[in-house]
């Protein structure tokens, strides 16, 4: 079962200290107590070590589960078990396999590890049979590079949290894939592998972290290093800078560090020749420099007001919005839509294209200043509606969307966007402390544009350039490369589409080389005049093992790319094959480490899912007491199985997206095969007050699945509800809708505490089934499913 967590014991209390200071559970403290993060900075690449230690503090074997996240584009290359006086190194596997082996050897009694990929930049990690009082390490190895913020910039960003995402669909029948708090659905059919329960605020940090940087610049000329959000010390050797975080820093936001440098050459091409020396891997780095002629556009400004942009992020959101506006020229045409779970444009603005003349850019602005967080991220819509605006080919198109990307179905976002971008540059702009990268850069390399990252609104004008830069005319597109004595590997370069040249920013191409290291590339392309564009680079062969597994998670990144877009059924072979070639984890493989001593009877260990922290800067849900809950904030309601209405002055969704490819497929572990969703009530013509009886349906339902008000899971779904009536009670007042039986509800609600009387409880539960399904337009209020004859 899992842990159930426990408000902090009163420090007046009688009962035996548990770890006072630190998260208690009825059991006793949680497992994971520390992260310790260790990167090698080498030039533009880093190595990094990541120590996960846990403990078990109950009197029976543990298992434990962590969903954490690491860079989108670094490579797991290893995976250690430490234990007692053991060291069991990880073999990376076939997903299905390593599964197989995990089970089997927690059955036997043996202490094993398994580290699976769910999203680019989601992890799970889970460790079983740890004895009573022992403690584990689990060592993860990996390279990344440093992505190119500019000419003169690179970022060494380590995420420390997944942030709670945005689950739309219908849920599925059967058995769980994961052991997350999110139900498992048509459009996210992994959803519970990527929702982590959450710490409320309030609680000693119960996870010790720490971060150290090695920085040796390799000749480079390094002449600035800045930590973003968390501050650190720093001491210096000859060759190598090393920084430290400060003790005492949270899991609640990313590590950002950004290092500027001196002007560098225009052009680099390196070689990295592997052992056998028949093969290798190359590196091409373009720093392309001039100016670009204004040509007409087409922008479509997608901006995400759902609630999870509450705070700073909203404010941060409505600035860069607007400042991409006032960049516009009198002959390009645009327009704004914004989103949570409908899209709103401008007043005063024709539902397409509008020509960017002084007076509808001051509308556009004008709208972007009353924008507030709330309501779910019903993202397909508005992106879909962006590619059908967009559909001139005759001029220049963009589409720029500004986000955190907190959303889980980012499968079915990609696979019906794939199609849908032909010829579109798409440009996105993530905002948060805790940001979907995996998921913004995904999008943006498919659109052939650039991801820009904000993590505050201090870094939001240094970005604004960059971004302004990277929406402008393209300095050469259609680039190809031409190899002189270099025989580059068919299919193996990444990015397999090579996008666009943009004045000062850098553009990195890899790939797979044989033969002799020598040689140079050219890289040509079309400028807007129609002339042809190229920069030529002689190679140097250099040692860089870092350089094969980077290639290798970019190549494989866009493998699963082209087979959630609906490639060929061999695709999903390649990439488990070039997986375990390289020895670089991907969704369809998994690290497994076994120890072959038995330690204990076998059977099914205590199991427990580590609860993470909230991210910062997001706003917390409101409860009388902590516990850890499913995902919720106060801005922003729960997922919504409902499809938004139309925006007002356009037209319906014009699509019915079909499922995405189940990924990782045949190695995804699920043991029916495909699931199927719960059938869905027929269409009913749409207006406001049945759009707000349907949220209060989905709520319904979900309420009906607790079998009695005695259930554990009430204070969770009440913790849930309260943001989710908060947010539908004021659209309803915003549309003058009488709201007196809901907000009677959300108050008797609030003053609910987990210490209440279970008369209380029961009472309360009664009539909020009650008020929600005479709500919802049901004539008869319905029994819930456990009461009903059978």
């Amino acid at each position: 079962m899992t842990v159930r967590i426990l408000p902090l014991p009163d420090a007046t209390s009688s009962e035996p200290d548990r770890g006072l200071g630190a998260l208690s559970t009825d059991k006793g403290n949680l497992p994971l107590d520390s992260v310790d993060v260790h990167a090698t900075i080498t030039g533009l690449a880093a190595g990094v070590e990541i120590v996960q230690g846990f403990h078990n503090p109950h009197d029976v074997p543990l298992e434990a589960t962590y969903i954490f996240p690491l860079p989108d584009r670094g490579a797991v290359t290893a995976l250690r078990l430490e234990a007692a006086d053991r060291v069991i190194e990880g073999t990376l596997k076939e997903r299905a396999q390593a599964r197989q082996d995990y089970d089997t050897a927690i059955a036997s009694g043996q202490r094993a590890a398994i580290a699976e990929e769910d999203r680019p930049d989601v992890f799970t990690m889970r460790v079983g049979n740890i004895l009573p009082g022992e403690r584990v390490t689990l060592r993860l190895n990996l390279d990344q590079p440093l992505p190119h913020d500019s000419a003169s910039s690179a970022t060494f960003r380590f995420p420390l949290v997944v942030a709670p995402r945005f689950i739309p669909g219908a849920p599925l029948d059967g058995e769980r894939t994961g052991s997350g708090v999110a139900d498992d659905t048509d459009a996210v059919p992994d959803a519970s592998r990527i929702s982590p329960p959450v710490l409320l605020p309030g609680f000693p940090n119960p996870v010790a972290l720490a971060i150290t940087v090695d920085i040796n610049p390799s000749g480079l000329p390094l002449t600035q290093l800045r930590s973003a959000l968390h501050v650190v010390t720093e001491a210096e050797t000859d060759e190598t800078t090393t920084l430290r975080l400060q003790p005492g820093e949270r899991l609640d936001r990313d590590f950002i560090l950004r290092l500027d440098f001196a002007a560098q050459e225009s052009a680099s091409l390196t070689l990295v020749p592997d052992d056998s020396g028949e093969e290798g891997t190359f590196n091409l780095t373009v720093l392309p420099t001039g100016e670009t002629r204004p040509s007409p556009r087409d922008v479509v400004l997608v901006l995400d007001r759902s609630g999870s942009m509450h705070g700073w992020k909203m404010v941060a959101a409505r600035r860069a919005a607007a400042r991409i506006v006032d960049t516009l020229h009198a002959d390009d045409r645009f327009t704004v839509l914004s989103f949570d779970s409908v899209i709103e444009r401008p007043r005063d603005l024709s539902p397409g294209l509008v020509n960017a003349t002084d007076r509808n850019r001051f509308r556009a602005v004008e709208h972007l200043a009353t924008l507030k967080a709330r309501g779910g991220t019903e993202m397909l819509s508005p992106l879909d509606e962006a590619c059908h605006l967009l559909a001139d080919s005759t001029r220049d198109r963009v589409l720029v969307l500004i986000t955190d990307g907190q959303v889980g179905n980012e499968d079915q976002l990609l696979a019906h966007l794939e199609p849908r971008l032909r010829g579109v540059r798409v440009h996105t702009v993530g905002i948060d402390r805790a940001v979907n990268a995996g998921f913004l850069n995904r999008l943006a390399t498919i659109g052939q544009g650039r991801c820009e990252l904000v993590e505050s609104e201090d870094r939001l004008d240094e970005a604004m350039e960059s971004i302004h830069h990277r929406i402008s005319a393209p300095l050469a597109t259609g680039l190809t490369l031409h190899p002189e004595d270099l025989e580059i590997i068919p299919d193996s370069v990444a990015p397999a589409r090579l996008g666009s040249l943009f004045p000062g920013v850098p553009l990195v191409i890899a790939g797979r080389y044989r033969g002799t290291p020598s040689g140079s590339l050219t890289i040509k392309g079309t400028t807007s005049g129609q002339r042809t564009w190229e920069q030529q680079a002689t190679a140097t062969v250099t040692k860089a093992p870092a350089t094969r597994s980077v290639w290798a998670r970019a190549h494989l990144r866009d493998l699963e790319d082209r087979y959630t877009a609906g490639g060929p059924a061999a695709l999903e072979q390649r990439i488990i094959d070039t997986s375990l070639r390289f020895g670089v984890l991907c969704r369809f493989t998994a690290f497994v480490a076994v120890d072959d001593r038995v330690v204990t009877n076998g059977g099914t260990p205590h199991q427990v899912v580590q609860p993470v922290e909230t991210p910062q800067g997001w706003a917390a849900p409101a409860a009388a007491a902590p516990m850890a809950v499913p995902a919720a904030f106060s801005a922003a309601p729960a997922p919504l199985a409902s499809a938004p209405p139309p925006a007002p002055g356009g037209p319906p969704p014009p699509y019915s997206a079909a499922p995405p490819p189940v990924m990782p497929g045949r190695a995804s572990g699920h043991p029916r095969g495909r699931r199927t969703a719960k059938p869905k009530p027929s269409d009913t013509p749409h207006t406001p007050i049945t759009g707000f009886q349907q949220e209060l349906k989905n709520i319904l339902d979900r309420l009906r699945q607790v079998p009695d008000s005695h259930d554990q899971r009430v204070h969770h779904l009440i913790v849930e509800l309260l943001p989710l009536l908060n947010s539908i009670i004021q659209r309803m007042e915003a549309q003058h809708l009488n709201t007196k039986p809901l907000t009677d509800l959300r108050d008797d609600l609030r003053r609910l505490h987990p210490t209440s009387d279970q008369t209380t409880i029961d009472n309360l539960w009664t009539r909020t089934l009650h008020i929600l399904t005479a709500q919802t337009g049901e004539s008869t209020p319905r029994r819930p499913f456990w009461k009903r004859p059978k």
